[in-house]
């Protein structure tokens, strides 16, 4: 049985792979549990999907895949799994799924039925994370640029996954601006 505790992380420190013990606030395990934080919601997610919208599922447990890969690819050296063609499936999905449902020509207001605007709060999730990596790129550690594409992309994708949910179980979008 593996213990969920190892007793190296007391005193406001961790312990990161390399075996350096680092204080909890260090760049990379901010951006790190950003990260964490994001594959955790959409775990709650894919629990709410609606009846409507179960066919989300598969994407969201691939993105929460990609984003595993993307902690190691932060973490461990030599680990390069998030690349161009990991973007490039996002943005053809994208285009994919932009076709499915009517264009907006106006900002929306976050939010809809329980999927959508449970995907929507997962966008700003990943943008905050995109803000954590960049900041531990600037700052200590340089991430690929095929990483910061990724987590860039992730977020135009969510955006779209919450519209087409919405659309799926039938809710009209709010304009931001009142007419």
């Amino acid at each position: 049985m593996v213990k969920i505790y190892t007793k190296v992380g007391d005193h406001g420190k961790t312990k990161q792979v390399t075996g350096k013990m680092v204080p909890k606030y260090d760049l990379q395990i901010s951006a790190l549990g950003s990260l964490d934080e994001l594959e955790s919601w959409i775990g709650y997610v894919i629990s709410v999907l609606s009846p409507k919208t179960q066919e989300l599922a598969p994407k969201l447990k691939q993105m929460q895949r990609n984003l595993y890969e993307l902690q190691a690819d932060i973490t461990v050296k030599r680990h390069h799994n998030i690349t161009a063609e990991t973007t490039k499936a996002l943005e053809d999905e994208i285009d994919d799924i932009s076709t499915k449902f009517p264009r907006i020509k106006a900002f929306i207001l976050p939010g809809g039925m329980q999927t959508g605007a449970a995907l929507q709060y997962t966008r700003s999730l990943a943008r905050k994370a995109e803000r954590q990596v960049i900041e531990l790129n600037d700052k200590e550690q340089e991430i690929s640029d095929d990483s910061l594409s990724y987590l860039n992309r992730l977020s135009d994708y969510l955006f779209i996954l919450a519209r087409y949910a919405n659309f799926l179980d039938g809710y009209d979008e709010e304009l931001s601006k009142l007419k």
